[in-house]
């Protein structure tokens, strides 16, 4: 790739969804492959999805949760024991109906979805209260035939982790659910840098068979919803269709209260749509897989080589992973390709630096630029990247909160959306024909009633009756 070509970049303004598209495949984190509607993820992608799986199993298994893996296939008659799930998913099923040259005598399900496979699982290794509860994830691919496809956001093949738990009492499932919606929710926001609204699906837009469903739901860059990571709590639906049961103390046999939850590769996505700009990424510190890249100016000088590399050795040490981009590029272009790749925190140093023992640091979040005593480096890198993070998000949640727009009847809805973008927060009065009426008009969904600030004042924007909840809508990836 020339120098020139590796600056060709949709402006995301001009437009959000090819500038995107031009995003990921610049930046290498994906590439095509001839499978329709399926992507190849390239080691750069792949690292930050390494990155997100480290930190979100450190996390599950603090709260105790072990990882164990089930089979990619599903017969059809266990995927049908519960109505409600098989008919959600029923237009995304890929099935497999040969074995070779012979035709199965039962059809497999490429799981979408691995809830039948956990039922059967708990059904047989579960015989008492003292086994309870379990609580398990699994990190696999699952398949969903989807008809439009875009990298990260919708494939037909995708990577996610799946939590799958069962408990002695709804009480506790309840608390499960919950909990690992505040494990997304905190990651999210702490690791890549998105803030969240946290709230529950309405039962139009809950999972098929679940009795709840919450979510966090992140806001792009262009106002645009993008639900990020969900929670399911199911009661005891898939335990009595399963035969999910268990003896208690008392000696009486009784069903288990059972839990889902998931996130996807879709919040690289996620991340991408929220911070990055024309010039490429801009990765988060905590989630980027290279923090740091040293350059190099006036290779030939062996006195920058060496502080170059020795500054990155005194780096790694304090577990900061660094690269030295001593390429044989011109320093403007390693800049430009360094700053597509979203490397948070960029340090020049050439013979003049050197000379005056200083270097430059240059952040990839603002494209600012500071000079930096080199005796001082190690801790100022500590520091600036911890200012990145926090800077990022500040910035991502002062542009989120200035699209939420509030509307108190539908004149005000209708106006807000023809001429602004972002979420809509109103009255609601729990009725689906309400909520199918907005959608219908208007084009938006409802992301979720939120789990703090619901206000149940005013009246319904549609019907015009007393409102039971406040939700935010707005438009969906």
């Amino acid at each position: 790739m020339s120098e020139k070509e590796s600056k060709v970049i949709t402006s995301r303004d001009v437009d959000f969804a090819q500038w995107y598209t031009d995003l990921c495949i610049k930046a290498e984190l994906v590439d095509y492959s001839s499978v329709k509607g399926c992507m190849i993820i390239r080691p750069y992608g792949y690292a930050i999805w390494e990155n997100i799986q480290e930190e979100l199993n450190q996390r599950f298994k603090e709260s105790g949760h072990e990882n164990v893996y089930m089979p990619l296939f599903i017969p059809e008659s266990l995927l049908n024991k519960e109505k409600e799930h098989v008919e959600g998913f029923a237009p995304e099923v890929a099935w497999v109906t040969h074995g070779g040259l012979e035709e199965l005598p039962e059809r497999l399900c490429v799981r979408p979805t691995s809830e039948t496979l956990f039922c059967e699982h708990f059904a047989n290794i579960i015989k008492s209260y003292r086994d309870l509860p379990k609580l398990y994830n699994q990190w696999c691919s699952v398949v969903r035939w989807e008809k439009t496809t875009r990298p990260f956001l919708r494939s037909r093949e995708f990577l996610w982790q799946e939590g799958h738990t069962v408990h002695q009492s709804a009480e506790e499932a309840k608390e499960e659910t919950l909990k690992m919606l505040h494990v997304y929710g905190d990651f999210l926001e702490e690791i890549l840098a998105i803030p969240v609204i946290r709230g529950e699906k309405t039962e139009k837009e809950k999972f098929a068979g679940a009795e709840k469903t919450y979510t966090v739901e992140a806001m792009m860059y262009n106002g645009v919803a993008l639900q990020s990571g969900t929670s399911h709590y199911f009661g005891d639906g898939f335990a009595r269709a399963f035969h999910m049961t268990y003896l208690d103390k008392d000696n009486q046999e009784k069903y288990m209260f059972q839990t889902s939850w998931g996130m996807t590769t879709r919040v690289i996505g996620a991340m991408i749509m929220t911070h990055s700009d024309d010039r490429g990424l801009v990765l988060p510190p905590n989630i980027a897989p290279i923090k740091v890249v040293i350059v190099p100016i006036g290779k030939s000088d062996t006195e920058v080589l060496e502080r170059s590399y020795e500054i990155a050795r005194n780096l790694k040490v304090k577990g900061i992973s660094v690269k030295v981009d001593d390429s044989e590029k011109s320093p403007g272009f390693r800049f430009a390709e360094n700053e597509m790749r979203g490397i948070p925190l960029r340090i020049e140093i050439g013979p003049r630096d050197l000379e005056r023992d200083v270097c430059v640091f240059a952040r990839r979040d603002t494209l600012e630029k500071y000079e930096v005593s080199l005796s001082s480096v190690i801790p100022e890198v500590v520091k600036m990247l911890s200012e990145i993070q926090n800077s990022m998000y500040q910035k991502a949640k002062l542009r989120r909160d200035s699209m939420i727009h509030t509307a108190s009847t539908e004149e005000e809805m209708n106006e807000i959306i023809e001429s602004m973008s972002g979420f809509v927060f109103a009255p609601w009065c729990g009725n689906m024909e309400c909520e199918v009426e907005v959608k219908e008009k208007y084009g938006i969904t409802s992301r979720c009633i939120p789990l703090d600030g619901d206000s149940t004042t005013g009246k319904c924007i549609v019907c015009g009756k007393p409102a039971k909840h406040h939700v935010y809508f707005g438009k969906q990836y």
